[in-house]
């Protein structure tokens, strides 16, 4: 709802700004010269300022909602400073390691001592008896 409200101010401000063409009915409108808008905008002020003597509870609560307006907002800023000044994340995952980290793993490695002695190794391998029955199936 106030997004409509907002959207409505700023659309009717637009539309006043934009220049307006020459017409015979634009000539028939009321003309305000520049003094007659700043004497209007003068009074409009002084009128404000005696608005807290003549209704001075309404202008408690407003200055309360002023301070709490302006609250929500500092922490606001405070909050939208933090996301701007946080580091960035790395761009990669870590599930693939990049070569300066694989480096450091090879280097971090302790390779376990080779348990296998030379008989091992020279005796050929053989496929079990159960493997072989179910490879010829």
């Amino acid at each position: 709802m106030f997004f409509l409200l907002r959207m409505a101010f700023w659309l009717g401000l637009v539309l006043v700004l934009l220049p307006r063409d020459q017409t015979p009915e634009a000539d028939k409108a009321p003309q305000v010269g520049a003094s007659d808008a700043v004497s209007a905008a003068t009074a409009a002020v002084s009128d404000m300022s005696q608005f807290c003597s003549r209704q001075p509870a309404a202008c408690q609560i407003g200055g309360q909602a002023a301070t709490a307006l302006g609250q929500r907002a500092q922490d606001g800023a405070k909050k939208l400073y933090k996301i701007i000044t946080d580091k960035k994340a790395p761009d990669h995952t870590g599930s693939i390691p990049d070569s300066a980290e694989l480096d450091a793993i090879e280097r971090a490695t302790v390779k376990a001592p080779e348990t296998l002695t030379l008989d091992d190794l020279q005796t050929p391998w053989t496929m079990p008896a159960a493997m072989a029955t179910d490879a010829a199936i």
